[in-house]
């Protein structure tokens, strides 16, 4: 216990995570015609749950729905509106803001040399490794986030720490050494900022069916037989072992990480449903995409809670043991909640009969590495400070930001870059170099 006193007392009470602020997101209200199934599967039970957006009179709605054995009473059940509305704003595609210290201190110095040498989200890993610390896990545990970390020297790990905005005591250093000679490895945890995310009522209550099935299978043609138009499909699997993807047709993940230009902030639907129609004609209009992947214990950074125990066995996660009742502890330990085996996968694709002319026949990879839609909004400093390092941030680092952005942005969308450029005050971009001059270098 004396370890753990050690240690948790270098953490300051309260600290600006280290991931960025999340902002906005993109679910799926986004689109029209989109139906929301998810699929809890372990071993061969599979529990469906399934809504759509549908609107009008309700006496004009039906469903058909292809199960693969037959249906008891006591399988069928009306399920939770708020539950999917909550998956889905914990799943969505999300956008988050960073802001630049002054670059007249230490520390951006080094996180900038770390970021020039390493491609957009890798300087933080680079500027670990190169200081001999290795992040072995991260959690989310009631307020806390937490790190588990270990390393191959106190200098390093001291430093890293101090770098991450952790303040350490005079003499951190021989203490850290001492516990490294041992094998230890380290606890760090920092407060959580949790941002609630609760979207209004759109669908009829979902319809949820339990059976058993050799067959991991979404059966989707009978959709396509009246339907006008593509339709958009989000399907979410919750399974113990891992991200699932489709079998028979390619599992693309959306780009994900690209620092945007800040006027995306108001337009963060528009930027991602042109992104998706995007990927969708890139791929030939034959992909299923894939918006997010994770532990449902944590998220980083979270665009709302995750769900909750009774949340997840209302979806059919029927493999969570029953917590334990809570019994008082004298203050001030605190009992964390107990981890979540469930992992969530929420895939996305635009069909019709022509693209999609098969059921999607699912598969557990068996993968647990996490995976996000995720896209950075950087606030620029603004003070007045004329140290070296500004005025090299003003002239250089800061342009070449913007321009990097607004060619991002032009990528992802198609949106016309000279359009973007004046939306970011940055005049006409520059004319594509003739193709001749690349003859004759």
């Amino acid at each position: 216990m004396r370890v753990w006193l050690v240690i948790l007392s270098f953490l300051p009470l309260a600290a600006q995570a280290f991931c960025g602020f999340y902002v906005a997101r993109a679910d799926t209200g986004l689109y029209n015609r989109s139906s929301r199934v998810v699929l809890v599967r372990d071993g061969e039970r599979t529990v469906l749950t399934m809504a759509n957006d549908f609107q009008g009179d309700v006496k004009d709605f039906a469903i058909v729905i292809p199960v693969p054995t037959f249906i008891e009473r006591e399988q069928i059940h009306v399920a939770s509106t708020a539950v999917l509305d909550h998956l889905d704003a914990y799943t969505a595609p999300r956008l988050v803001e960073y802001f630049d210290p002054n670059p007249c201190r230490r520390l951006y110095r080094m996180e900038m040399k770390a970021m020039s040498a390493a491609a957009p989200g890798e300087g933080a890993a680079a500027r670990a490794k190169a200081l001999g610390v290795t992040v072995e896990a991260r959690y989310t545990v009631g307020e806390y986030d937490i790190l588990i970390l270990s390393a191959t020297e106190s200098a390093g790990l001291v430093t890293w720490l101090r770098e991450n905005g952790y303040r350490l005591p005079a003499g951190a250093e021989a203490v850290v050494g001492s516990y490294l000679k041992q094998g230890m490895r380290f606890f760090v945890a920092r407060v959580n900022l949790d941002e609630f995310a609760r979207t209004g009522f759109r669908y009829l209550r979902p319809l949820q069916v339990a059976y058993e099935t050799p067959k991991f299978v979404l059966p989707i043609r009978l959709g396509t037989l009246n339907a006008q138009g593509q339709q958009e499909l989000f399907l979410w699997t919750l399974t113990r072992t891992g991200r699932v993807e489709t079998a028979n047709y390619p599992t693309v993940k959306v780009p994900s990480g690209q620092e945007l230009p800040l006027y995306v902030k108001d337009r963060f639907a528009d930027f991602y449903r042109d992104l998706f129609a995007r990927q969708v004609e890139e791929h030939g209009g034959r992909a299923v995409f894939t918006e997010y992947a994770w532990n449902m214990a944590w998220c980083d950074p979270c665009a709302a809670q995750p769900l909750s125990r009774s949340e997840l066995r209302e979806l059919g996660v029927m493999w969570l043991a029953e917590a334990p009742p809570v019994r008082p502890l004298p203050k001030p330990r605190i009992a964390p909640p107990r981890p979540v085996d469930v992992f969530v996968t929420r895939l996305h694709l635009r069909y019709d009969a022509r693209t999609f002319p098969d059921d999607l026949r699912l598969h557990r990879t068996g993968d647990k590495s996490n995976f996000q839609a995720r896209y950075v909004l950087r606030h620029p400093w603004d003070g007045s400070d004329d140290c070296p390092e500004a005025k090299r941030y003003r002239s250089e680092i800061l342009p070449q930001r913007l321009r990097r952005q607004a060619e991002n942005l032009h990528r992802l969308t198609g949106w016309p870059l000279a359009e973007i450029h004046r939306a970011m005050g940055l005049g006409e971009p520059p004319a594509p170099e003739p193709w001749w001059k690349r003859l004759w270098p």
